[in-house]
């Protein structure tokens, strides 16, 4: 039997955009990690321009999207103009609240 060396599998990361709003129209724009699907044009076209401007801080830095943390990530997107929504308490999403405390 031949031997057969395990590889890691690679990991991959992907930025998933989805437009809400919509002019009737169908749109999808795919990238080497990203995937943008729906809204308005001008909503779109915000979309792929903040795709494209997080994929040149990334390579300013000379990084893939996997290789980055959440936190190394969440930094770019803020400095390309995008901001982090904070969840919603449990109480409002309908679930118990944890008070294992």
């Amino acid at each position: 039997m031949a031997n057969v060396s395990k590889k890691k599998p690679r990991r991959k990361a992907v930025m998933l955009g989805l437009g809400l709003d919509s002019d009737g129209h169908k749109r999808l724009t795919t990238g080497p990690n990203f995937i943008l699907m729906g809204g308005s044009q001008e909503t779109h076209e915000v979309m792929t321009e903040k795709a494209i401007k997080i994929n040149e801080k990334l390579t300013a830095k000379g990084k893939q999207l996997e290789q980055v943390s959440h936190e190394e990530f969440d930094e770019i997107a803020q400095s390309v103009g995008l901001k982090r929504h904070p969840s919603a308490p449990a109480s409002q999403k309908g679930e118990e609240p944890n008070n294992a405390n």
